[in-house]
């Protein structure tokens, strides 16, 4: 069992930038994926980034590339999302979720946190 706790969102302005950070306990994390989604209201749940915990292999959707960068620290079990250059678009609810390497579901979701831009 993995939980997930996020924090770090809030209300900016376009352009501003924003930290998320998702800490995580339980399981030895070694062999997960961590990974940000987020949901905007009336829209579907979508992938922004992941990262291996051992090999800190990064992803991102093509919406966040350049703008976003997941990082975690495994000393203190977090995983990071810094978000730059905001858009009003991106505002959504962001969640951390992990699964296994082998595994394409996620299987373990924080509570989410709300980020809001401001145009």
């Amino acid at each position: 069992q993995v939980q997930l706790v996020e924090s770090g969102g809030g209300l900016v302005q376009a352009g501003d930038s924003l930290r998320l950070s998702c800490a995580a306990s339980g399981r030895t994390l070694s062999s997960y994926v961590m990974g940000w989604f987020r949901q905007a209201p009336g829209k579907e749940r979508e992938f922004v980034a992941s990262i291996t915990w051992s090999g800190g292999r990064t992803y991102y959707a093509d919406s966040v590339k350049g703008r976003f960068m997941i990082s975690r620290d495994n000393a203190k079990n977090t995983v990071y999302l810094q978000m730059n250059s905001l858009k009003p678009e991106d505002t959504a609810v962001y969640y951390c979720a992990a699964r296994g390497l082998k595994t394409i579901k996620y299987d373990y979701w924080g509570q989410g946190t709300q980020v809001t831009v401001s145009s």
